[in-house]
Parts: structure tokens; C-alpha cells; sequence
């Protein structure tokens, strides 16, 4: 029986079947971590932190995605794929997908309207990543 991971990859598909390459991997862990805790800092603007913990996610996740032997072809779907990468349920990816919209508008059409709690939201969502990959 395939894996959803593996029915997703292939030509034209949203991911590359690689090998995990644990080089990458801690390197990933290393910049989404660091990346998460400057993100708390409150004395940054709240651009700075949402930047940050937006990327630190992004690192996280396809730190996860990367141990199973996938590469993503698209930023999102490193999101998307949560609930088959490490179990989690829409509560933790949708907070994550809703930054990567969020990140795009500021990234291609220079709109940035961040709030705060959508900062404390993808904080606490990285948090959750970062917690279930070191489990």
C-alpha cells in the first residue's frame, strides 16, 4: 500500500521522492530552532517576528518532510503535508498556511498587514513543529 507521501510525488507532482540527507536535516532543525526563538523576542517589530517565525517553520516542516525521503516542489505544501509528516491536524497546519498566504502578499505585492496574534499564532504552531520533530 502507498503512502499519501508517495502518491504525491512523481512528475508534475507537489514533491520529489529523495533520500534523507541528515546533514540537511540537523541544519534545517538548527536554523527553524534559532529562527523560533528570536522570533519570540518581543522587542522586534512585528514584521521581524512573523518573518522569522514564518521561515522557522518552513525549515521545520520540511525538516520533517525531508525525513521522509521527500523534497516539496512548492513552499506550501511542506504545510499541507503536517498531518502525514508528523501527525498533526489542520489546527497546526491551516495557522501555517494562512502565514504562507500572508508572507506571499508581503513577499510579491510588498502587502504587509501583520497582527499580532497571527504572529502568536504561528509562534505557537512553529512551537508545536519543533516540539513533535525532537519527540
Amino acid at each position: 500500500m502507498t503512502s499519501p507521501l508517495e502518491n504525491l510525488a512523481g512528475p508534475g507532482k507537489p514533491l520529489i521522492a529523495e533520500p534523507p540527507d541528515e546533514n540537511e536535516i540537523a541544519g534545517l532543525l538548527r536554523s527553524g530552532k534559532a529562527r523560533l526563538a528570536d522570533a519570540h523576542n518581543a522587542t522586534l517589530s512585528l514584521e521581524s517576528r512573523f518573518d522569522l517565525a514564518y521561515n522557522a517553520a518552513h525549515a521545520l516542516c520540511l525538516a520533517a518532510l525531508r525525513r521522509h525521503g521527500c523534497r516539496a516542489r512548492h513552499r506550501y505544501i511542506v504545510f499541507q503535508a503536517l498531518p502525514h509528516t508528523l501527525g498533526l491536524g489542520p489546527e497546526v497546519w491551516r495557522v501555517l498556511a494562512r502565514a504562507h498566504d500572508l508572507r506571499n502578499l508581503a513577499e510579491y505585492e510588498g502587502h504587509v498587514d501583520v497582527e499580532e496574534r497571527l504572529v502568536l499564532d504561528v509562534v505557537a504552531a512553529c512551537g508545536i513543529v519543533s516540539d513533535k520533530l525532537t519527540q
